[in-house]
């Protein structure tokens, strides 16, 4: 008798500590699940803003015409330009703005000496008339284009627009890269410098 009732206790003792087993294991596996939960939503990496590639960088809507160009390795010469013409805020300015901007390689293909001489002190208005012709009041986008199209650029002279082979031109310069859209306008990347006629 003793006996049976030594094999129920122990029995019993074995049963609960199964089931007390059994609960934990179920408890911790429900706090792993919760953890694993909570730290897949912390991780969450914020989604890079979608933009275009120029120079090495990526051209976003959220920045202005100047910060998107600072970022291009490709444009140093312009925004160099820009700041010795002081049309860095008026470029930074609500706008809109189109943009047709040369790249180092355009400025370049200039006659030597030309870039070091428009960057003298003493040539900023003629330098502020070089760069005014490259920008035109309003947000065009290639969409908004034609072929023989006249724009009238901030300087006062106008650009025309031409389409042959399925590519853009402006003044016989080729648009390389179209429809790049900052937060204040639209930039084209242009292989030469435009110079106006009258400077």
């Amino acid at each position: 008798m003793q006996n049976k009732m030594r094999l129920l206790f122990t029995a019993s003792v074995l049963s609960g500590v199964f089931f007390v087993s059994c609960n934990n294991e179920s408890a911790t596996s429900e706090q792993k699940d919760t953890t694993t939960t909570t730290d897949n939503t912390t991780i969450e990496q914020p989604k890079e803003e979608q933009g275009v590639m120029v120079g090495g960088a990526n051209m976003v809507p959220s920045k202005d015409i100047v910060d998107n160009a600072s970022n291009s390795s490709d444009h140093t010469t312009l925004v160099t330009a820009v700041k010795a013409a002081g049309l860095v805020e008026t470029l930074k300015g609500v706008g809109p703005f189109t943009v047709f901007a040369p790249t180092n390689e355009a400025f370049n293909k200039l006659p030597a000496g030309t870039v070091d001489k428009l960057l003298k002190p003493e040539m900023k208005a003629d330098l502020s008339k070089v760069l005014t012709y490259h920008v035109v009041p309003g947000a065009f986008k290639s969409s908004d284009l034609k072929d023989g199209q006249k724009l009238k650029t901030v300087q006062g002279e106008e650009l025309t627009i031409g389409y042959k082979d399925n590519k853009w031109s402006v003044n016989g310069a080729n648009i390389t890269i179209a429809d790049v859209v900052s937060s204040n306008g639209v930039t084209y990347v242009i292989d030469a410098v435009l110079m106006p006629k009258k400077k």
